[in-house]
């Protein structure tokens, strides 16, 4: 008898899987966004909702966790129920840095997560508060040389991009800032522009309109190419650290096991929604580079880019604090 119970509801799960796969899905979705309100990610993720809520034919509801450079909600999804209903948005940090950080991360990004899609890259900036006496990069180096540890920069929190991005510049440039980290992206800037501290790195498109009203200087940008929005800026190599360039992106995830058809649902929508010509417009405008990958395509740049962060973080020996 039990043998036959066992069968009976081993064959109901799997009729009853593609079933719930067809119907997916009959009610919101929860996007856990383990980032501040008004981060790169946030203001990508925003963009996109509307468009692919439209798509799925349920509204995505946003619901920000900030806390540990994105660990603490990264967690919190990891552990949320596979069935499509939550999904996460995430900056690469939180995939690629923050476990080759912290050993105690309790998640696995290749393991524990089903890449979704990447929706677009980040282009970074060094910026300085207007009050801070060095107007370039040249200056700013000087003046860390003159006072080594005395200057405050501010980050996202312990591991965050913000902390990786100016531990490479620190260590590209030979001179020592001191760390004042946060609960996010969006108290670290707001620290920059109060005056709170000196300097600091972010992603565009979060600084643009504190640049533009004169309440944030842009002391270079950190790819390898001018931004678009502020041509006349120079790039950290051009501006005497050659070599540097550091970029991130954003990105869709849903906790692992969820069904490979909600899974293409979820995929096909967020691609469709990217490649819509008002949303990727504005996603451009605002500085993003759109990715709108697969989720193969995902997958193997995910791993290549684990790869490559742990041995940049390795060999600048940047380390959780």
């Amino acid at each position: 008898m039990r043998r036959t119970l066992v069968a009976l509801a081993m064959g109901f799960a799997l009729v009853a899987g593609p079933a719930a796969a067809q119907s997916f899905p009959d009610r919101p979705i929860r996007v856990l966004m383990p980032l501040a309100a008004g981060s790169a990610v946030d203001v990508m993720t925003r963009v996109i909702a509307d468009r692919m809520g439209e798509l799925l034919g349920q509204r995505l509801v946003i619901e920000n966790q900030p806390g540990g450079a994105g660990l603490i909600g990264a967690r919190a999804g990891a552990r949320a129920t596979p069935d499509g209903y939550t999904i996460l948005a995430v900056n690469d940090s939180i995939l690629t840095m923050l476990p080759n950080m912290n050993p105690q991360a309790c998640y696995d990004p290749l393991r524990d997560f089903a890449p979704i899609t990447q929706m677009a890259r980040i282009r970074w900036a060094l910026i300085a508060n207007p009050a801070f006496p060095a107007t370039d990069v040249a200056g700013l180096i000087a003046a860390a040389r003159a006072r080594p540890g005395q200057i405050d920069f501010s980050s996202g929190g312990p591991g965050s991009p913000h902390h990786v991005s100016m531990e490479m510049f620190l260590q590209m440039a030979g001179i020592r800032l001191n760390h004042v980290p946060y609960r996010g992206a969006t108290p670290a800037l707001t620290a920059v522009v109060s005056g709170e501290v000196q300097v600091g790195f972010t992603g565009f498109p979060t600084p643009n309109q504190f640049i533009q009203e004169g309440r944030l200087r842009l002391l270079a940008v950190a790819g390898t190419e001018r931004e678009r929005l502020f041509p006349d800026v120079p790039t950290l190599s051009e501006a005497g650290v050659p070599g540097f360039a550091f970029y991130t992106w954003g990105a869709l995830i849903a906790p692992a096991n969820v069904p490979p058809a909600v899974l293409a649902r979820l995929s096909g929508a967020a691609v469709a929604a990217l490649n819509t010509p008002a949303v990727r417009e504005r996603l451009e405008s605002l500085g993003y580079d759109v990715v709108a990958n697969t989720p193969e395509q995902f997958r193997a740049a995910l791993a290549a880019d684990f790869e490559r962060m742990g041995a940049l973080i390795r060999s600048a020996n940047i380390r959780m604090e």
